[in-house]
């Protein structure tokens, strides 16, 4: 159970709207975190939830009936997906101690498999000759010698050093066999369609120096090779072939281009423009690349190499006017699609998509508690910060209220090299409910947006990528959309930052702010992540920070834990126990420095609760704290 350090008990009465959904119908875990097809399309896996519980549930599509339901439980489920149609493959993680004693606690992620005949799960790193039991990295599942096989990223020792290799796994006898050694710079493995480690990614972080090493006989020799201390390319798999390896990489102009790297000695493809942040779709079983994927602004872009899988995916996406249609999952000879449909009216909800038959059918809301009536509309915004620079955002505006003079919470994304999406936003839709107005900005600094968006907030942390907030507030104010005197913030991770900003640094804007496992005192931060990510995550917060050392002012200047004696608003604190990304201390330190200036502070500390607000209860209970203290402070009405 959570701990309240400092007595919210009496911000927990509240009145809500009596047309509103309840809070939980919001912001408990959604009713459906994930839907999957098997390879001949014969079934659909589903992670399912009731309260804290997930569980798996499989149902025969020819039949109508669930022929699994079980392995119940509170794990963090991050991946479902299928290994043959006997078999399916589940990762799930935990926060536990690092067996590096210096580095504290990390999330440890670790793999089963589930036998759908026999109803039986095990650890896929049983009987390994792995030194550890986690695994990195998400299963690659391959068709090796006739037979579904998963192949596994895992951690041998020598002379003390870690070294990621590659695990193959039988899933119908279980039997665990290394493949092939990596160095100690190895981050990734590429598997051909047939089960043989094709190519290996290596970085070394001292020197910035990135290449991918590809197999050559019984050996591998270096196909590439990119000094890249900042914005490394990344091995993005196998390609559209059993001799290709694909990977980004940004090119002299900041272009994030797709290159082919071949194995046998042919002519590579010309490499192809892409969005920095475009993922990989590729067939079931064989991972051969089949198209991509990437958000251009508010658009979902998909390209299919073949002409038949575009005109599939257009009509599919033509099915459902005015909706988001992002894929999910797809058969063998792709005719059966797991779509995620958000409608703006309805929610998002899972699809199946039967292209032999031309019909569809519903798996479930993400969302069973919201109406209609619960969900507000959420629309694009564009605004001019106030040096000029372009911004754009989304607005969440109350359902059935005027959109004159409304209250305000601005919520920032985390990051800060994130971006907010179109789409169901559970955490903006909560707040909206309660009648008020929900901006969400993509601040100079956001990725996926174009290179000057992303640059122009490079040395802006707590400077422009600040005031880009206020610069949207002052727009809505001026449009009379909103009140200028009754606006708070609310933000997690970067955008709790955001919130200790408003408060200490870019002031007169809010009345009340909330972070939510933010940061508050930049040279501890830079400090905690470079132990965790070397000196390439020095660099990039160095980058952002616009710091030239760990000597620099600025690390001062713009921590709010050391300006907390300018604080003019109340600040509300949430931090949970087993975040490995942002430490507890950093509210740890922001609700000391508060207190000791005499500055009001409330402080929760949540025990089980990670970053990402994994668990149901705390997830839960950050939303209704969040809810109780705004309202206490900037009532909707």
């Amino acid at each position: 159970m959570t701990r309240f350090l400092i007595g919210l008990a009496a911000l927990l009465v509240v009145a809500l709207p009596a047309a509103a959904a309840p809070l939980e119908a919001y912001g408990k875990l959604p009713s459906m975190e994930d839907a999957t097809v098997s390879p001949s399309g014969h079934a659909v896996a589903m992670v399912v939830t009731n309260g804290e519980q997930r569980t798996i549930v499989v149902q025969d599509l020819a039949s109508d009936t669930i022929t699994l339901r079980g392995f119940i439980g509170e794990h963090k489920i991050r991946n479902v997906q299928w290994a043959g149609d006997n078999h399916l493959v589940l990762v799930a993680s935990a926060t536990l101690n690092d067996f590096d004693i210096d580095n504290g606690w990390r999330e440890w992620y670790f793999g089963s498999s589930i036998n759908l005949k026999t109803k039986k799960l095990k650890p896929l790193m049983q009987n390994a000759k792995a030194d550890l039991s986690a695994i990195f990295d998400t299963p690659i599942v391959r068709s090796y010698r006739g037979e579904p096989s998963v192949f596994v990223q895992g951690i041998v020792f020598n002379d003390s050093r870690g070294q990621l290799s590659l695990f193959r796994i039988d899933m119908e006898s279980g039997a665990n066999r290394l493949v092939q050694v990596g160095s100690e710079d190895t981050i990734d493995w590429a598997v051909d369609s047939e089960g043989r480690p094709l190519a290996q990614e290596v970085m070394n972080q001292g020197s910035g120096v990135w290449s991918i090493r590809v197999r050559a006989g019984e050996g591998w020799r270096e196909a590439v090779r990119i000094t890249a201390p900042m914005d490394r390319p990344r091995m993005i798999g196998l390609g559209r072939d059993n001799a290709s390896v694909v990977y980004a990489a940004a090119d002299k102009d900041g272009q994030w281009m797709l290159h082919e790297v071949r194995t046998d000695g042919a002519p590579p493809a010309a490499p192809i423009p892409m969005g920095e942040t475009s993922d990989a779709i590729r067939a079931a079983l064989d991972g051969r690349l089949i198209g991509r994927y990437g958000l251009a602004g508010d658009e979902d872009r998909y390209t299919f190499y073949d002409p038949a899988d575009e005109r599939a995916w257009k009509a599919i996406a033509a099915a459902y006017p005015g909706q988001r249609v992002t894929l999910q999952s797809w058969s063998t000879d792709r005719k059966k699609i797991v779509v995620l449909v958000d409608s703006p009216a309805d929610g998002p909800a899972f699809a199946l998509v039967n292209l032999s038959t031309r019909e569809a059918k519903w798996l479930g809301r993400q969302y069973e508690g919201l109406k209609p009536a619960d969900i507000s509309p959420r629309t694009p915004i564009r605004f001019k910060a106030a040096d000029g620079l372009a911004l754009t955002g989304y607005l969440t505006l109350p359902q059935g209220k005027t959109a004159k003079g409304l209250p305000l919470v601005v919520f920032p994304h985390g990051g800060p090299a994130a971006r907010d999406e179109p789409g169901f936003d559970w955490w903006a839709q909560a707040m909206a409910s309660r009648g008020y107005a929900v901006l969400q900005v993509n601040f100079r600094g956001s990725e996926g947006l174009g290179d000057p968006l992303m640059e122009a907030g490079y040395g802006e942390w707590g400077r422009k990528m600040q005031t880009d907030l206020s610069d949207g507030v002052r727009h809505l104010a001026a449009l009379g959309t909103i009140d200028p005197k009754r606006v708070c913030i609310v933000g997690a991770s970067y955008g709790g930052y955001a919130a200790l900003a408003g408060a200490t640094l870019d002031r007169d804007v809010y009345r009340c702010a909330v972070s939510v496992a933010g940061v508050s005192d930049l040279r501890r931060l830079v400090a905690y992540s470079r132990t965790r990510g070397g000196t390439s995550a020095k660099r990039y917060w160095n980058r952002f920070m616009g710091a030239d050392g760990g000597n620099d002012h600025v690390l001062t200047d713009y921590s709010p834990a050391q300006q907390a004696a300018k604080a003019d608003i109340p600040i509300l604190l949430i931090h949970g126990k087993d975040d490995t990304v942002v430490p507890l201390e950093q509210s740890r330190v922001m609700a000391d420095a508060l207190k000791k200036a005499g500055k009001p502070v409330d402080f929760v500390v949540q025990n089980g609760a990670d970053h990402w607000l994994s668990r149901g209860d705390t997830r839960l209970e950050t939303l209704m704290s969040t809810m109780a203290f705004v309202e206490k402070h900037n009532p909707p009405n």
